[in-house]
């Protein structure tokens, strides 16, 4: 018997990412963003360190997730700009929004109150 005719080679696997209605890209069947995985991992945390971080997330998931951003960093890069252009925008139109400023004083008074 031929030793390698035991290994069936799956020559196409299914990327476990998921784009939801507003945009954003899950690992797995997880609520953790692509942009946090890949943000951890730019950071210079292991596939390790993401999973115990997000014990949701399944550590094959996370490599996949990895090797997917490595075999198409272009698309990806220009796919996380646009999240964090978003993003500054949403910002900027609730630091202007006249009710912020009410919220965050309520926020920081609950803040004070937990502290003491």
């Amino acid at each position: 018997m031929n030793f390698y005719s035991m290994i069936q080679l799956e020559t196409t696997q299914t990327v476990p990412l998921r784009m939801e209605e507003g945009g954003a890209i899950r690992v797995g069947n997880t609520g953790v963003t692509l942009d946090v995985v890949i943000a951890r991992f730019k950071d210079g945390d292991t596939a390790e360190d993401i999973q115990q971080s997000f014990p949701t997330l399944r550590l094959k998931d996370v490599y996949a997730a990895l090797a997917y951003y490595l075999a198409h960093q272009e698309e990806v890069e220009s796919y996380l700009r646009e999240r964090d252009a978003e993003a500054a925008e949403l910002r900027r139109f609730w630091e202007n929004h006249p009710k912020s400023s009410t919220l965050r004083a309520r926020l920081r008074a609950l803040k004070e109150q937990q502290a003491k």
